[in-house]
């Protein structure tokens, strides 16, 4: 593992990298932690300012030009900028349960499937976990990513405390 890339990267890019790694990191705080807790509303507030960072900062990255200075991962900005609003709007009409769901979802959409793609040789973080190997990181990741799928498919993923009470 190196920092030189992540060091000689764009500001934009450095930025996007420790927003992304914030909200990997204090997500499941927000989905594990007990509901209408502090910690809860807390992380659940920094998750979804963090996200939306991230996203917006995705806007002004060119490094992969498809479509003028567009790539196809482009469209999850506005994906994930209206995932946060409608989660963040289930949750102000009371819709708990709903809200609950929407934001697993969308943790583990952005997370696991932009994360994936961030994983693939030749990129930023690719080069960073896995200098010697491209592909170690990527498969590592799918693997992950397959399994939590999978886990979450047979319903056995935790439920934070309370949703799991009926309340």
């Amino acid at each position: 593992m190196t920092l030189d890339p992540f060091l000689h990267a764009p500001f934009i890019i450095q930025f996007h990298t420790v927003c992304a790694i914030y909200a990997l990191v204090i997500g499941p705080v927000a989905l594990f932690s007990r509901r209408k807790g502090r910690w809860h509303r807390w992380a659940g507030r920094s998750w979804v300012l963090a996200m939306a960072l991230t996203a917006v900062s995705a806007a002004f990255i060119f490094t992969i030009r498809v479509v003028g200075p567009f790539s196809p991962i482009h469209i999850l900005v506005p994906v994930t900028l209206y995932g946060l609003w409608h989660g963040v709007s289930l949750i102000r009409k009371r819709k708990v349960a709903e809200h609950a769901q929407h934001m697993r979802g969308l943790y583990f959409g952005a997370m696991g499937v932009a994360g994936l793609f961030t994983l693939l040789p030749g990129r930023l973080m690719s080069e960073i976990l896995s200098p010697g190997a491209p592909w170690a990181a990527f498969a590592v990741a799918a693997v992950v990513l397959i399994f939590g799928v999978w886990r979450a498919y047979r319903g056995e993923l935790p439920l934070p405390r309370s949703a799991t009470k009926g309340g």
